[in-house]
């Protein structure tokens, strides 16, 4: 076996993994008017670019974007994960949305769980219990079928991420590190860890990493379509790999989610309105997956600050210095009373009634906003408070025709359970991890049963028109990233890119401590001012500043907004985290 041999960026930087960026940020917003692709790797882009010139749409082009990050980020989606999708047609002005989450195996009811040593209030995330049927197949074939032009088919879609597994991709860097924190889980997770490693180890920033098994899953898959995948080779792998652990997953538990496909579901939305709204009196509307997708937090917060302001409690956030005490207060304290809500009722609804209607009635959250209190901190974050994790993909596409895809693509965590199907080039997620194991929960774990899903993409419109294509991903920063960045562009007019790149705060951003009550945290980026954070410190905040690597858990965003030109031409602008390796491209 041939040497490795030091890069020459080991060199030049030493101590390179303990820095996150050099810089805050050096992007400029990107500018387009035909189509545009917005990800968190350059070469995925320009697989939804090629299709976007092949004359496929948003849709089209969206699921050459999510196939392509499997090959270049690995380490936080793939085609053994989850998806989720929400479509803007410019032509009828409607919202399509998609949920392509996978449900646990029908033979494991709460007590086999129990009997097979699973004990505490969730699931091990590495434990083959873990790993719910992957739904990103399905989800990418019925995104073509559904949403796509027809000017493209599912092999041509493909093409682009077949090509990037077969030939190898130079690893990007902040790929590279969550890549070597894995390492070790990868190695104990299944006897095929040397198909997602590079010579027995995690590939370092600029070493090539093919993956010809993964290429092959996406040939049968751009061949047979769902049958590819949920029957045949790659179904007997997964399910002879989760048996080797323990698992119990079958072959008809595969099979029934490619029968069942992809389930298309109605958005919910809520509709933003505050004082002074310069943009006219119609406010921009907020569209969201419904549960079992965890959107509905966003419009819940929003919801909450939208009546804080009509109130009084809170003068308008516009008003209010951006990312000051009193900004921030007003945003931590909606997301947790948001949080204390939707992490009980988020769950299934076809395993029991999701109230979302009530949720978002005016009555209740003037009910929820009356519990503000403006000079400290009240809500009891013992309750309902998030857990942590970054590891997903959002990418936001829009077409020449003016249709928007928002899209999200999601290991969970990591590259997931790690567990690697034998043959099949990719990781098994741990979604499973998402239930509470606790009888009466709605969220309890079930047979055939979906979990509590972090994962979502959004999109804001103003009337019928759209207004951004966005999504932040990073487990239960996501909802709390929506909204930040939202306000970000409406009360103080940054740009898509300056949205992105400004600090950002995460609440309760750990995983339950030894007694079982959630990390009470608040966590601020560096780059709030250090009177900002002692001053949220005497109004009761448990507050914690994070740098360096550690910003990973304020999640990494991608926003496409639609400019109002004067000649009436379409004009697209977009931003890419700089938190992640990505960047937009916009089509010639």
């Amino acid at each position: 076996m041939a040497q490795r041999q030091p890069l020459k960026w080991d060199k030049v930087h030493p101590k390179h993994s303990e820095h996150f960026a050099a810089f805050p940020s050096r992007r400029s917003t990107v500018m387009g008017s035909r189509g545009m692709v917005a990800c968190s790797q350059p070469l995925a882009a320009s697989a939804g670019i090629a299709i976007l010139e092949k004359g496929g749409n948003a849709a089209d082009a969206a699921v050459a974007v999510a196939a392509a990050l499997n090959v270049t980020e690995p380490c936080s989606t793939g085609i053994g994960g989850d998806a989720f999708c929400l479509f803007y047609d410019a032509k009828t002005k409607d919202i399509r949305a998609l949920n392509g989450s996978g449900r646990t195996p029908k033979a494991m009811p709460l007590e086999r769980l129990r009997e097979s040593g699973v004990q505490g209030e969730q699931i091990p995330l590495t434990s083959p219990h873990a790993a719910t049927v992957p739904g990103a197949a399905s989800t990418w074939v019925d995104t073509v079928h559904l949403l796509g032009s027809g000017n493209v088919q599912l092999k041509d879609v493909l093409a682009p991420a077949i090509q990037l597994a077969e030939n190898g991709v130079p690893v990007h860097e902040i790929v590279a590190e969550a890549w070597k924190v894995s390492e070790k889980t990868i190695k104990e997770a299944s006897p095929n860890a040397n198909e997602m490693l590079l010579h027995g180890k995690a590939p370092r920033a600029g070493e090539i990493m093919a993956m010809p098994n993964l290429a092959r899953t996406f040939r049968e898959l751009a061949e047979h379509g769902k049958d590819g995948f949920y029957k045949g080779r790659v179904a007997q792998a997964i399910v002879d790999v989760l048996k080797l652990r323990g698992g119990v997953m079958e072959l008809e538990d595969l099979a029934a989610h490619a029968e069942i496909g992809t389930e298309e579901v109605e958005p919910i939305r809520y509709t933003y309105h505050h004082p002074g709204d310069k943009a006219g009196t119609e406010g921009v509307t907020v569209y969201e997956c419904p549960p079992n997708g965890q959107g509905l937090t966003a419009l819940l917060a929003l919801g909450i600050l939208d009546e804080m302001q009509n109130s009084g409690q809170v003068i308008d956030l516009t008003e209010v210095e951006h990312n000051s005490a009193e900004y921030l207060h007003a945003l931590i304290e909606a997301f947790r009373l948001a949080f204390a809500d939707t992490r009980w009722y988020v769950a299934d609804p076809e395993h029991g009634d999701v109230p979302v209607q009530d949720l978002l009635s005016k009555q209740y959250l003037q009910k929820r906003a009356a519990l503000f209190e403006p000079s400290k901190a009240t809500v009891d974050v013992r309750k309902g408070s998030p857990v942590k994790t970054s590891d997903t993909v959002y990418f936001s596409v829009v077409d020449e025709d003016g249709n928007a895809c928002s899209f999200i693509n999601s290991n969970y965590v990591g590259f997931g359970t790690a567990i690697i199907p034998k043959g099949c080039g990719f990781t098994l997620q741990n979604r499973g991890a998402g239930f509470v194991l606790q009888e009466g929960h709605p969220n309890c774990f079930a047979p055939s049963k979906r979990p509590y899903h972090t994962i979502i993409p959004a999109l804001a419109l103003r009337g019928d028109q759209l207004f951004l294509s966005y999504g932040v991903m990073g487990g239960f920063m996501q909802p709390q990233g929506h909204v930040q960045v939202l306000l970000n562009i409406l009360h103080r007019g940054f740009t898509p890119q300056a949205a992105l790149d400004a600090p950002r705060f995460c609440i309760g951003a750990g995983m339950p401590d030894q007694t079982g009550s959630i990390d009470s945290h608040v966590y601020l980026e560096e780059g709030i001012k250090p009177e900002v954070v002692e001053k949220l410190r005497q109004m009761g905040h448990n507050v914690k500043l994070i740098q360096g690597w550690g910003r990973d858990i304020f999640g990494r965003g991608q926003v496409i907004q639609k400019l109002d030109d004067p000649t009436g031409k379409l004009v697209w602008a977009g931003g890419s985290d700089m938190r992640a390796d990505g960047q937009v491209i916009a089509q010639l």
